[in-house]
């Protein structure tokens, strides 16, 4: 089986890298998928997130036990199916501020270089509006200005309704827009079922994809991984490519001693605060059973109702307390809105009505690492995002989740009001806080930043060609020097366009 380029990973930066190369006229393509089709239900109907999440669609890793969280392991989901993580998530979309791209300060990675392919992509995406938001996301949405932005920006203190890719009630993820037209032309394959063991190297030029089944792919002129911030690091260090000493101590061969690899592990940590009440959100309860049993129907014939609903409907960012002390001049907050009571005794679904939101550190300082637990490709990497290492982002998320309370209690909820139910009123202080964010923070499920692009002590160059080996690049989360201030899964798609110009350019 042999191609001219072989794409490792049909996610979202995936999709996007297979449909611009193709449009560069470069030659034949393969994008291998380590999991099954997207083509089922609970993919497409935006409220099947619910069972995606933990199930086989997904990779369901764990970080190791994070020393400034009570030793917890945080669930770190990542999708294992055509469309990748694009076709787990909650679709919400954001570009990031513009001087996140400026601050990486990396030529033809600025934001003058960035938003024209931005704007392409949502040529494509057609990202809008939810279309049919609970009249509590609604309100959220007013919480600040008391007419909701729309939507709500990174660049500036602002709330209201999310825009989603999603179409007709329907999940628009990166392979509805980008692969599936790519596999309409002969020159694009795919193959599902395809988890990559490593790459092999003849003479320091990357040619050889070799699969857990056995099966070896050749590439006539480049390989691309874009198999995330956790997938691209674990086999390029299966290849011989990341830290030499720790390489050598699992018996792996060294291609290139880069130390980066696995280094620079960020996410956004988060704090959230449940309310529960009668008749406030989406709920198992009496008087909104009839409005579940017929959620299905309404779905299939109108694409509205709770069904067409990505969960996280509403936002906010804001500057806090700390920000503001610190002469910060930008929103350093973001808070994600669940109009739906939301576990939070230990299941994650429970009787009642009730909202849901959480505040996240939008640049968040704390770093980890991944690294191999053995060289065989079956074993999970150990995962350490090192959540709350740098004491200004738990100072932030104490300022964070204060100024959340204070807009869920000015927000127009009206009769659909509801007290809060955990953590509950008894926790004020600063220190009863630290210790919630500690017993119960999470992360935005956006891990980025294992295999950074920059100067000569990243392991990527700027042109995203993995140092030291020939006609091997990376295009995913894993290149992001540090975060954009919101959801990354547009920013994840740009990377995959931006490489296609790049590669084009280097062949």
């Amino acid at each position: 089986m042999e191609f001219d380029f072989i794409v490792v990973g049909a996610g979202s930066s995936g999709c996007a890298l297979a449909y611009a190369l193709g449009q560069q006229a470069i030659g034949s393509i393969a994008v291998l998928e380590a999991g099954p089709s997207d083509a089922v239900p609970q993919v497409k109907i935006p409220f099947g997130m619910l069972y995606t999440m933990g199930s086989r669609r997904d990779w369901r890793y764990q970080s190791s036990p994070q020393v400034n969280a009570a030793n917890r392991r945080y669930k770190i989901p990542r999708g294992l199916m055509t469309g990748g993580s694009s076709s787990i998530n909650s679709m919400v979309w954001f570009r990031g501020r513009a001087d996140d791209y400026d601050n990486w300060q990396l030529d033809s990675w600025r934001w003058a270089d960035v938003a024209p392919v931005f704007n392409q992509i949502e040529g494509r995406i057609s990202p809008r509006r939810l279309a049919d938001p609970h009249p509590l996301s609604e309100a959220f949405g007013r919480s600040i200005k008391g007419d909701a932005a729309d939507p709500p920006t990174p660049e500036t203190e602002s709330a209201g309704v999310f825009h989603t890719n999603m179409r007709r009630g329907r999940r628009w993820s990166a392979a509805d827009a980008f692969l599936r037209p790519a596999l309409q032309k002969r020159w694009c394959s795919l193959i599902k079922h395809a988890t990559v063991n490593r790459i092999e190297f003849d003479n320091g030029i990357a040619r050889t994809v070799l699969l857990n089944d056995g099966r070896a792919l050749t590439a006539r002129r480049g390989i691309v991984l874009s198999a995330g911030s956790i997938g691209t690091p674990a086999i390029l260090m299966r290849s011989g490519i990341g830290p030499g000493e720790h390489l050598k101590s699992l018996d792996i061969d060294v291609v290139n001693n880069l130390p980066g690899v696995g280094q620079n592990l960020h996410d956004h940590p988060s704090i959230g605060v449940h309310h529960a009440g009668p008749n406030s959100g989406y709920g198992l309860t009496l008087n909104q059973a009839v409005h579940w049993i017929i959620s299905p129907l309404r779905w299939l014939a109108r694409r509205d109702g709770v069904l067409s609903s990505n969960f996280v409907e509403a936002g906010a960012f804001f500057k806090s307390e700390y920000a503001l002390a610190s002469g910060e001049d930008k929103p350093d907050c973001q808070v994600h809105f669940f109009p739906f009571m939301m576990g939070y005794q230990g299941h994650r679904i429970t009787w009642g009505s009730g909202y849901f939101a959480d505040v996240c550190v939008c640049r968040p300082y704390s770093r980890g690492s991944l690294q191999l637990n053995s060289s065989d490709f079956r074993v999970a990497p150990a995962i350490d995002p090192g959540i709350l290492t740098d004491d200004r982002d738990l100072i932030t998320l104490i300022a964070g989740f204060r100024k959340l309370r204070q807009l869920l209690a000015v927000a127009p909820f009206h009769h659909r009001r509801a007290p809060e139910v955990y953590p509950g009123e008894s926790v004020q202080t600063d220190e009863q806080i630290a210790e919630h964010i500690c017993q119960r923070s999470g992360t935005a499920y956006h891990p980025v930043g294992t295999v950074s692009m920059g100067n000569a002590d990243r392991p990527l160059t700027a042109d995203l060609q993995v140092r030291g080996v020939g006609h091997l690049w990376v295009a995913d989360a894993s290149v992001i020097p540090s975060i954009t201030s919101a959801n990354t899964n547009a920013p994840s798609m740009m990377i995959g366009c931006r490489a296609a110009e790049i590669i084009k350019a280097a062949v």
